[in-house]
This record gives structure tokens, sequence and C-alpha cells, in this order.
């Protein structure tokens, strides 16, 4: 059975759904959904919404190198499954979700170089919510279904598909690529991404329609 669509407009619709932490726990919430529908915008939303009470936790700064990509061979699908460390992303889950008392360091991505930066961002020990976002967190395959295991909730987003594209065009052009550039990666590398994700979207907890929701710079 498919989880109930909810439509938020911003991140105040959508706190009484978050999992709460029980007996001085933490927990883990993931949020996916196809490039450019909203992932990233949602979980600062929901982060800002709780300074100090919730952290931040993005997929991305387990990206490949570039040179690690050029030496596999998988320059041109950067951004698909395997362009990840799906291993070492569900270990650092793991370890979080453990809530050890001491500040664990994560990685990011800099958009503006296009790499991950290691031991980017502090998760320091206080912070009872985790939120997570990404776009393979429901997949079905080696490594990601133990970032799943470690997960205590995942939000499938979905958003309008032409608002989608246009913001994935959008995004690449503000990165450096021209605008034919942009249409070409988001027709040959980002959208079947996206039709493989969408497979995946049965299996959330719950789905969030995020066409209407009230935040700039949606990823």
């Amino acid at each position: 059975m498919s989880a109930e669509a909810i439509r938020a407009a911003g991140p105040s619709d959508l706190e009484r759904f978050l999992p709460r932490p029980v007996d001085g726990g933490r927990v883990l919430l993931g949020i996916t959904g196809a490039p450019g529908a909203g992932k990233s915008a949602l979980a600062r939303a929901l982060v800002d919404a709780e300074p100090g009470r919730r952290g931040y936790v993005p997929m991305d700064g387990f990206h490949f190198a570039d040179q690690e990509l050029v030496r596999q061979g998988l320059r041109d699908r950067k951004g698909a499954p395997e362009t990840f460390d799906a291993y070492g992303y569900a270990d650092l889950l793991a370890r979080l979700r453990r809530r050890p008392a001491h500040t664990v360091y994560a990685p990011a991505f800099e958009r503006d170089l296009e790499q991950p930066l290691a031991n980017a961002l502090p998760v320091p020990p206080g912070l009872p919510l985790l939120i997570t976002e990404g776009n393979y967190l429901l997949l079905d395959a080696p490594g990601w279904r133990e970032v799943h295991a470690q997960l205590s909730e995942v939000w499938f987003v979905d958003v309008d598909p032409s608002l989608r594209v246009q913001r994935l065009i959008d995004r690449h052009v503000r990165f450096g690529k021209s605008e034919d550039a942009a249409r070409a990666w988001v027709e040959q590398v980002d959208e079947p991404n996206a039709r493989l994700i969408d497979a995946t979207r049965a299996a959330a907890d719950r789905v969030i329609d995020l066409t209407a929701f009230a935040v700039p710079g949606a990823d």
C-alpha cells in the first residue's frame, strides 16, 4: 500500500509528522526524491525551524572525487548510484545513530568545486534529530540497503515535473554549464537517475508534495 501524499507549503506543515526520539536516543530522518525535487531545501528548512536540536547530514558528501570517477570510467555518469561511496555513507549513519558523546565530523559537497570536502560538517552529540537527504536512500542495491537500514523513517519528496526539470537546468547553469550543456546533462544523466529514484517511491514511509513549498534554492 502506497503512502499517503502530504502537501506542504512550508516546514510548519510537516512538524507533526517528524519522528520523535525515545528515551534520550537519536532518530535519523531520510529525505529522498529525484534531482531538483527540493530535498536539500526541505532538510535545511526543517533544521532551521529548531536550531540546536536538529542536524543536517547530506548524502552528497559521499560523492567519489573526480580523480576516482575518472579512474573508474564514471566521470560522465557523476550523480548515478555507482558514483557514491554508499557503504561509507551507511557506516557514518550507523555511527551517528549510536549518538556518541563526542562531535562527529561528516563530509560535505562543495558545488562551486563540484567536489566532496572531508570533515566539513560537525555533528555535536546533543542533537536528537538528524536529517539526511539524497537520491538513493530507498534503492534496493548493495550499500544502499545498508543506508536504508540506518534510517528511522524515509520521506519521498515529489514536485511538479516541469518545475523540477527547470530547477535542474537553472542549477547547472548557475554552476558553470551553458544552457545547452545543462539541458543535455539533465536529459542524459539526471532524468535516467530520476526514473530510477521514482521506482523506489513505494518503499517510503511518507510522500511529501513540495510543488508549493515556499523555500528558494531547491535541490
